[in-house]
């Protein structure tokens, strides 16, 4: 078994046996992320990806859940991903999902046909990093994605039987451009309606482009009470038809709140405000801050 240089996942992948089929992202351009800045991307052989599902076969009784990494194995063409798939299928019949993370140009480059041959296959749900609702915002950061591409991705994918995770970042505009940002992230994800939203906050390290803005002064994170505040604006403008897990339970949240929309949105609404009037305990992440 081998894994490459450093391996990310999402938290509900936490006990999924993670298989990488690419290495690095094929964008990597975003200003706010490292995680696949010293890792040039490539395809892996499908040999390779083979011998590491037979190795884990041998050694590992029960696989339930499977993770495509790294960071938009999507990429991959459909008949390749599909070979793939079928080894899993034959190696661990057990296996009740794969995962995979998707870029919006990954799914719109895929037919309605090749995404429903992926559900059957077993891709049960991809990860799709949406950041924000405002097409101001993904122009600054180079997400190389518009608000529209990102809604066509979203429903493209539910509408092919894969649920949509779609994660969007707390304080990624600043203090200026906040309240554009949550508002547009709300009504992208009641336009878009994934069935997973999650949020994160913003932490940006070295070799990101955001990291020495933020280093420099010439980019301003929020402080906890404007991370609220700006959470509190994103869920008060999230109006879904149909139900949509939310989640602030990443390791970068001050407050981990989860529920259902929209039937948890007053409940969660009262946490929000209760934890901006009366204060909270930090998470362990954000000690000593």
């Amino acid at each position: 078994m081998h894994y490459y240089g450093d391996v990310y996942r999402p938290p509900s992948e936490a006990y999924s046996l993670i298989i990488q089929v690419t290495l690095g992202c094929s964008s990597n351009t975003c200003t706010f992320c490292s995680m696949y800045r010293n890792k040039p991307f490539r395809i892996r052989g499908e040999a390779e990806i083979f011998r590491d599902l037979e190795e884990c076969r041998a050694a590992i009784p029960r696989v339930d859940r499977i993770f495509l990494a790294d960071g938009d194995a999507l990429v991959l063409k459909t008949e390749s991903l599909v070979r793939i798939l079928d080894r899993i299928a034959a190696l661990f019949p057990e296996c009740e999902r794969v995962g995979i993370y998707a870029t919006p140009k990954d799914v719109i480059r895929k037919s309605p046909e090749d995404l429903e041959l992926l559900r059957e296959k077993g891709v049960r749900i991809a990860y799709i990093g949406a950041e924000s609702g405002s097409d101001t915002v993904l122009r600054d950061v180079q997400k190389g994605a518009t608000r529209a591409e990102i809604i066509e991705a979203i429903r493209k994918t539910e509408d092919a039987g894969i649920a949509t995770s779609a994660t969007f970042i707390v304080g990624l505009a600043g203090p200026e451009g906040s309240e554009d940002h949550a508002r547009a992230s709300g009504s992208l994800i009641s336009e878009a309606e994934p069935s997973y939203a999650a949020l994160l906050t913003l932490h940006s390290e070295p070799p990101a482009p955001l990291y020495y803005d933020i280093q420099s002064g010439k980019f301003r994170r929020l402080t906890v009470a404007q991370s609220l505040a700006e959470t509190r604006l994103i869920l008060e403008n999230i109006n879904v038809t149909k139900d949509c897990v939310f989640r602030t339970n990443h390791a970068s949240n001050y407050l981990a709140l989860g529920g259902t929309l929209p039937q948890d949105k007053p409940r969660l609404l009262r946490q929000l405000l209760r934890a901006e009037t009366e204060g909270f305990a930090p998470r362990p992440y954000h000690r000593g801050l």
